[in-house]
């Protein structure tokens, strides 16, 4: 079925180097829309080509902006009637997550919506949020479902300091202060929540996301530690592709009823049931399959039941997913055949 060109449309991305924004951008033109998009470093070849490249699909304007200077996005914004925010610093490796996640993620929120506010044309901005801001705290029991009524523990967090910590609690308070600044400025805000991320990448580099999603297929060590802290943290792994994810965001953008957050969720599942479904699909490749201190069954779901009510399907289901995923790998010389 041939796509529905949005003539005269004009949507802005925020942080669009990155692996979900690059490809939403390239959604954007192939579906006719004229986007403006930004990016910290504009002068930088490396950073950009990709972006670049997209430029052959359509009208793709692209802005230097830092999220830390709120007159940055006054340009970039002006004329859009959707604003898609995706840039967020992330330093898993910070000693002080306080003044080097948190606070910049929530002044670059709110510079964003506060340059949207001044923009009379913008009619609904969509903030790129994440399952971290929704799953973590001291869950108790097994078989939970999370829902967007979930909030992750951000006291929980910030007591309990767990490794990492600082990114779940950056994208929880963000995306809190978010909703705080478009009720008082009386902004159509949607959010969406996307899960553990993999597919193809348009990015000169392999996204960490598609490290982690494929650290027992890779055997990366720092990756494979890295998943397991996820389990054992937010007590599920739970993926989809991107593809689905930037088709997510589209959908929420052009739907007048969708209101809210959406969680963005193909597939929960384990280490240990990733691993064996994993070694059976691809037995060339050594993946473990034994792990004494990772529990067997995830503890919880995360529901993407309401964005599947509003009307959205998913294209791609865990083996479509981890197919493509690697073929990628094998296509850039990550991981052998």
């Amino acid at each position: 079925m041939a796509t529905v060109k949005q003539i005269g449309k004009k949507a802005c991305v925020i942080g669009g180097s990155g692996f979900m924004a690059s490809l939403l951008i390239k959604q954007l033109l192939e579906k006719g829309y004229a986007v403006n998009t930004t990016v910290r470093d504009p002068v930088n070849p490396k950073k950009i080509s990709h972006l670049v490249a997209l430029q052959s699909l359509g009208e793709l304007e692209i802005f230097g902006a830092d999220l830390t200077v709120e007159e940055d996005f006054d340009a970039p914004i002006s004329g859009c009637e959707i604003v898609f925010q995706f840039a967020t610093p992330v330093n898993f490796s910070s000693e002080d997550p306080e003044n080097d996640m948190i606070k910049p993620a929530i002044k670059g929120v709110l510079n964003v919506l506060k340059a949207c506010a001044r923009a009379k044309e913008v009619k609904r901005v969509i903030l790129t949020s994440s399952t971290a801001a929704v799953t973590i705290g001291q869950l108790n029991g097994t078989d939970l479902v999370m829902d967007e009524s979930n909030w992750t523990d951000v006291e929980y967090l910030k007591t309990e300091k767990p490794h990492s910590w600082g990114y779940p609690a950056s994208k929880a308070l963000a995306e809190k202060a978010a909703w705080e600044f478009a009720k008082e400025n009386n902004i159509d805000l949607i959010t969406v929540i996307p899960t553990l991320t993999a597919g193809p990448s348009l990015t000169p580099d392999i996204p960490i996301s598609v490290g982690l999603a494929t650290a027992l297929i890779t055997g990366n060590d720092f990756f494979f530690k890295a998943m397991r802290g996820m389990q054992l943290l937010s007590g599920s792994i739970s993926i989809s592709h991107v593809e689905d994810i930037c088709r997510a965001h589209i959908f929420v953008a052009e739907k007048e009823s969708a209101s809210g957050r959406y969680i963005c969720c193909a597939h929960n599942t384990s280490v240990p049931e990733l691993a064996k479904f994993l070694s059976k699909r691809y037995p060339q490749y050594k993946i473990p399959t034994e792990f004494d201190d990772i529990p067997s069954k995830a503890k919880l779901v995360i529901s993407s039941e309401k964005l599947i009510k509003e009307g959205f399907s998913f294209k791609y289901g865990i083996e479509e997913i981890f197919d493509q995923t690697v073929e990628y790998l094998r296509s850039n010389g990550a991981l052998k055949n």
